[in-house]
């Protein structure tokens, strides 16, 4: 991770990615970078899509209801093919529920990067993160 990755942050903040998993690849989609999710949810279509290999991980309360959840492994892209970050081997949580969006939460972006939110510039800026050793 060298250089910052900027995204247009217009009504909300929204991350351009790519789901991976063995030879199978989604095209770039718009996940919502959500500060107050504590990881990555996907709905189920898209695991399907993927085919990944599913293990329960219990129920959750939500905005929305109670939903199961599911999790898997796979990789993750971040960005455009200007600017982009791969994630490999991410363990991701995945909603029997259809009608969310996909939901980027705190792990692992808010370790890896120092997040700003430039609303008034329409920005959304990931600038690595200077990791403690």
């Amino acid at each position: 991770m060298n250089d910052s990755l900027i995204f247009e942050y217009c009504n909300y903040p929204i991350v351009p990615i790519k789901f991976l998993f063995k030879d199978q690849k989604t095209p770039l989609i718009e996940a919502l970078l959500d500060s107050g999710g504590d990881f990555i949810v996907i709905p189920l279509p898209i695991a399907k899509y993927l085919g990944l290999n599913l293990i329960k991980a219990g129920t959750v309360d939500t905005a929305g209801g109670s939903t199961d959840l599911l999790k898997a492994k796979l990789s993750m892209q971040i960005g455009n093919k200007q600017q982009k970050n791969t994630y490999e081997d991410l363990e991701i949580h995945v909603s029997t529920r259809d009608d969310i969006p996909v939901l980027l939460g705190r792990y692992p972006l808010f370790e890896d990067y120092e997040i700003t939110f430039k609303k008034k510039q329409n920005q959304l800026i990931l600038k690595p993160a200077e990791h403690q050793t």
